[in-house]
């Protein structure tokens, strides 16, 4: 049976979370400094949450840590395994919860990661795989795992084959679908193997909203939401979301009661959504694929 909430798509993240306790609980936010992340930090801390914001300028998030004594930056690069793991092994302690927020969009052109993987597969998929993984022990038991990914994932299959555009031309959106969804098979992935642990994992979409995460967009593109007008200036259709909104579906999954134990599933304006990524041949077989990419066990 899906879940439904009584959370309509322009709830706010403080909305989702009027009522809710989180004080004692320790919860992590990747790309917090801003932007969906920085609205998701907000609403975790202002329910209780002591938040520890992972991003790759930590000075970057001062506003939040001035508002929020509970609030602390530590620096993060999802697109270095090197950091990744330095993070992880820095880290002592409970987690309660970990928001895989960070992502980067529609690159121009082809980039690789220190690693060698293609840009915006290692960063919003590969370094959160690290990352989570490597932080596994600290949500034991009973933490929880949010992946943001995007309705973009839909618009690509995820290559097996040529995963990092080594044999075909780059297209910078396709390679953001398939980053996309790589997130939501890794949900479904990290559910069957951690569901011993009482560790739930789930995937989200946010909408579509003003972030840094469009900086990549060219105005033409921009247009074509609806989101520009003739002059270049920023505009908002009714169908996108303010960040708080579009933070709400995050906090919903990493600290609402109303889906304690929930796992393995794919949620949009804070209702649960079928995905044809959670098929369990496709994700299994990308984490084995990762795995083997990473030379470690996870």
């Amino acid at each position: 049976m899906s879940v439904t909430t009584p959370f309509p798509a322009t709830a706010t993240a403080a909305g989702v979370l009027h009522g809710v306790d989180l004080s004692g609980q320790r919860h992590l936010v990747t790309g917090g400094s801003s932007g969906l992340g920085a609205a998701t930090v907000r609403a975790l801390a202002g329910a209780g949450a002591e938040v520890v914001v992972a991003t790759r300028d930590p000075g970057a998030a001062a506003p939040l840590t001035a508002e929020f004594p509970r609030v602390r930056a530590e620096a993060l690069d999802l697109g270095d395994l090197d950091s990744v793991r330095a993070f992880t092994k820095r880290w002592s302690g409970r987690l309660d919860a970990l928001v895989g927020n960070a992502g980067i969009m529609a690159v121009p052109e082809r980039r690789l990661s220190p690693q060698g993987w293609e840009l915006q597969l290692a960063v919003n998929y590969l370094g959160h795989f690290a990352l989570v993984t490597g932080l596994h022990e600290a949500l034991r038991p009973g933490g929880r795992v949010v992946l943001v990914s995007s309705g973009a994932y839909k618009q690509a299959a995820f290559d097996f084959e040529d995963p990092q555009f080594e044999r075909q031309p780059y297209d910078p959106f396709v390679a953001y679908a398939r980053a996309k969804r790589a997130e939501i098979m890794l949900a479904g992935a990290l559910a069957r193997r951690w569901a011993a642990d009482g560790i739930t994992a789930n995937a989200l979409s946010p909408g579509f909203v003003h972030t840094n995460l469009q900086r990549h967009l060219d105005d033409d593109t921009m247009r074509s939401f609806g989101a520009m007008d003739a002059e270049g200036n920023l505009v908002t259709p009714d169908y996108y979301k303010t960040p708080e909104q579009g933070a709400a579906t995050s906090v919903l999954l990493a600290a609402s009661p109303l889906v304690a134990g929930v796992t393995g599933r794919y949620f949009e304006d804070n209702q649960e959504t079928a995905s044809d990524a959670l098929d369990p041949a496709a994700a299994d077989r990308l984490w084995e694929h990762t795995v083997r990419a990473l030379g470690s066990p996870a």
